[in-house]
């Protein structure tokens, strides 16, 4: 491969954007002591197209950062997390009385089009100085103001649906879960899901799968969630995966 200063790279479910960037530098010797960044974030749980900019490149990076997003997500109706994906602590469950597939397909269409989305407590946007994390984890969050970012929704569409056992979701969850590096509750998260799958094993969940084209900034756990608060039953995104940022995708 020759020497570029744009690299597109698929990551992994699991990894953090710094560890996508250790592996190029693995790799590819080449890369070893250049300056490498990356344009836009993907959470743990997340993969897909990642650009990573290379020495003078990296002044561009916020003209990268601004590029549109495709994403592709399953989203689990009538569960809630506290970080609105499966990393995260189960805080409510409404498993009777799910939408229908045009009941979802009306709620989709109310997302479309420019909006304020509030971000989600468990991001890295600082508020006085601190981590929305830190307020999170110091249980302060009543504290602020939740800052808001403005974002539009291009297109966003359903999929598919399906329906699932509890237990069958659970060994889902862990698949993931035990993907993820780093120290993000695992072992707190895994009881509290296995304990949910124990309690509720002839329960079935559904799943829905959705295509969002979005502006930059948009967060794909937070649309979730906010879709499973207009349907009145909760939701969290079970998986994420970014198809292609402006004109790169996973072909690329």
């Amino acid at each position: 491969m020759k020497n570029k200063s744009l690299i597109p790279v698929w990551k992994p479910q699991g990894w953090t954007p710094l560890k996508a960037v250790g592996e190029l530098r693995r790799k590819m010797p080449e890369y070893k002591d250049k300056k490498i960044s990356y344009a836009g974030r993907l959470d743990p749980m997340a993969e897909g197209v990642l650009l990573l900019l290379v020495g003078q490149e990296n002044k561009k990076r916020k003209e990268y950062e601004g590029l549109s997003k495709v994403y592709i997500s399953e989203i689990v109706l009538g569960i809630s997390t506290d970080s609105f994906d499966a990393l995260g602590i189960i805080y409510s469950i409404e498993l009777g009385n799910l939408p229908s597939k045009e009941e979802i397909e009306e709620c989709l269409k109310k997302f479309i089009g420019q909006q304020d989305q509030v971000y989600p407590p468990y991001s890295s946007k600082t508020v006085n100085g601190k981590s929305l994390i830190w307020w999170t984890k110091e249980n302060r969050l009543l504290e602020i103001e939740m800052p808001k970012k403005e974002i539009e929704i291009y297109s966003l569409s359903l999929d598919s649906t399906e329906m699932v056992y509890a237990p069958v979701l659970f060994e889902n969850i862990k698949t993931r879960i035990k993907r993820v590096e780093g120290n993000f509750r695992q072992e707190e998260i895994l009881k509290a899901w296995k304990k949910f799958a124990e309690k509720n094993q002839k329960e079935k969940l559904l799943i829905i799968k959705i295509k969002i084209s979005c502006s930059s900034g948009t967060y794909i756990r937070r649309l979730a969630s906010d879709i499973g608060e207009d349907l009145g039953c909760g939701a969290f995104a079970l998986s994420i995966t970014r198809t292609s940022v402006g004109d790169y995708s996973k072909e690329d």
